[in-house]
């Protein structure tokens, strides 16, 4: 896949911030103005290092619309979660006002990583969906593996993704939007 991305948005966090947006236009976290369109079919994010200011803090998601983040309750997705210290256990919403993910915490260690493929977010007449891999160290010490998706159950174009806390603040964070060449 070398050479198959190419990088539309990034942003690194440098201070103590509730959401970031990928994409989104003038309103996308980075400044540089970039959305996510037609220009690729399938974009790929990857996030890592994400930190929280506040223990136990859930990471959650939302799409944006013409830039304008989307709190209506379509969001559905499932998940399993691997534990080192506990069962499997799978988790899933079904018309929520966001896409849940998984806890983050001010505990020496805790982060977040994770890649996310994104389709059909540009197709005003299909619905936007995401796969989800990710690995975290949780706020009790344990280790998780994530993997699982979402569906924004409305057919209308998205251009962007915000990520952001339950509670308190993001501490750190990489970000980068790319798409997958065509």
């Amino acid at each position: 896949m070398a050479g198959n991305l190419i990088k539309v948005d990034e942003f690194e966090i440098s201070s103590n911030v509730g959401s970031v947006i990928l994409g989104g236009g003038s309103n996308g976290s980075s400044g540089l103005n970039a959305s996510i369109d037609s220009t690729f079919d399938v974009y790929v994010v990857r996030f890592t290092n994400l930190k929280c200011n506040y223990d136990t803090s859930n990471t959650y998601l939302r799409v944006t619309i013409s830039g304008t983040v989307d709190t209506s309750n379509n969001y559905d997705r499932a998940h399993t979660v691997l534990w080192s210290a506990n069962t499997i256990a799978d988790v899933y919403t079904q018309n929520g006002s966001y896409w849940g993910y998984n806890q983050n915490g001010t505990g020496t260690g805790e982060s977040q990583n994770g890649i996310m493929y994104l389709f059909d977010f540009a197709s005003s007449s299909e619905y936007s969906f995401y796969t989800l891999e990710s690995t975290e160290k949780i706020a009790s010490g344990a280790l998780q593996g994530i993997g699982g998706g979402g569906v924004h159950t409305v057919g209308q174009a998205c251009d962007g993704l915000q990520f952001y806390t339950s509670d308190g603040n993001y501490t750190s964070g990489s970000f980068v939007l790319y798409g997958i060449k065509k």
